[in-house]
């Protein structure tokens, strides 16, 4: 079990420590930098689109947000002498912390619920990021084991932390990997958002699951149907564990896409048990390390873990499952969405997701190291 370590910066945003395995690190250090005591008032703004139904958050605050910034400057490196980071621990192993632009929060609260044109209100929520590792470089797929599954319990702390905070409708831990995907921090990590409402994507894939689950009087999830068929048909299985399977979806959008998707009905990672987030640091690395090893250079990505809205009409047929996307087509090129995709999210994809799938599974899932680097590794059965 994973302990955390809850402790503040010197504005008052909230920071937690979480260390691998079952022992507690003395985490005594202070942020000692001179930062205004973080307001509610600086909470951003929501507007409605009536034209979508879509929420909008404004967040002009952000503007001035840390950009690219030298290894020596990094925000989620350990703090030194040199560099006041957002984490004073000299050493830690997974850390989270409110994040200090945040799109959403810090205050919580409702938002309206029968909007029309013009409605608008304050971005209620909370945003937080996830340092993987002190280390400045490399990535989630370089992690050790341990520290994968140190980062899986901590999303499944924070899960449930946030969702209990008033107002919060939907928790979506997230990884946006690479400069082509917008990244603005080299550090690993990644964030979570709470959002005060269940954003388009999560509600359309809501609906789906629910229209499913209706439709079999309860006794079948949409999710659990398509894991069967997908396991069955093995066209476009990566990898199957006991608990998870891998596997590039029937209809992938993206010429690189891969979902990740429990075998048993569960609504968000604080549901796993400890046979179930052990596989899936396995599991979780083993789908990374593939896609790295596809080129000679890093490979871009989305790491999207969704999870089931709060609402208890769209929860009991929600099911966690990650969905990753790269838009990388080839080894020099990316794909952009444009005219189709952008404006009227009609998706056309490059390639068959079967000739996808079986690329990655003849890819290698060795780790792309340094010298010296010591990681263990645990095997999954691979179709």
């Amino acid at each position: 079990m994973t302990i955390a370590t809850s402790t503040h910066l010197a504005d008052g945003r909230e920071l937690i420590y979480f260390d691998d395995g079952q022992h507690a690190k003395a985490h005594t250090a202070l942020d000692t930098r001179p930062l205004d005591p973080r307001s509610e008032e600086n909470t951003g703004e929501l507007r409605f689109d009536a034209l979508t139904g879509d929420w909008v958050a404004i967040a002009a605050h952000r503007q001035t947000r840390t950009y690219l910034p030298p290894a020596n400057q990094c925000p989620l490196c350990p703090t030194t002498g040199e560099n006041l980071s957002e984490i004073p621990d000299s050493s830690y192993d997974v850390a989270v912390f409110e994040n200090r632009f945040p799109s959403l929060g810090p205050a919580l609260g409702a938002i309206a619920q029968a909007p029309v044109w013009g409605t608008k209100g304050r971005a209620f929520g909370r945003c937080e990021v996830v340092a993987f590792t002190p280390e400045h470089t490399g990535s989630f797929g370089g992690l050790s084991t341990q520290r994968a599954r140190t980062v899986i319990d901590a999303w499944a702390q924070r899960t449930e932390a946030l969702s209990a905070l008033p107002g919060i409708k939907q928790v979506f831990p997230f990884e946006n990997r690479g400069q082509d995907i917008g990244v603005t921090l080299h550090h690993p990590h990644g964030q979570i958002y709470a959002y005060s409402y269940v954003p388009p994507r999560s509600a359309v894939m809501a609906t789906a699951a629910l229209k499913h689950f209706q439709a079999h009087d309860g006794r079948e999830t949409l999710l659990g149907s398509i894991v069967s068929k997908e396991s069955a048909s093995g066209e476009r299985m990566i990898a199957q564990g006991k608990h998870f399977s891998a596997y590039v979806p029937f209809a992938a959008h993206m010429p690189l896409e891969i979902h990740l998707t429990p075998h048993r009905q569960v609504a968000d990672f604080t549901a796993l048990n400890d046979a179930e987030r052990d596989e899936l640091a396995v599991m979780y690395l083993d789908v990374l390390r593939r896609v790295d090893n596809l080129y000679d250079t890093p490979t871009p990505y989305i790491a999207a873990w969704h999870q089931a809205p709060l609402d208890s009409a769209l929860r009991a047929p929600g099911r966690l499952h990650l969905e990753l996307t790269s838009p990388r087509r080839a080894a020099d090129k990316l794909k952009f969405l444009a005219g189709s995709e952008a404006a009227m999210g009609a998706f056309i994809n490059d390639t068959t997701p079967e000739q996808t799938a079986a690329v990655l599974r003849a890819t290698s899932t060795a780790l792309k190291a340094p010298a010296g680097a010591k990681v263990t590794d645990q095997k999954v059965r691979i179709r």
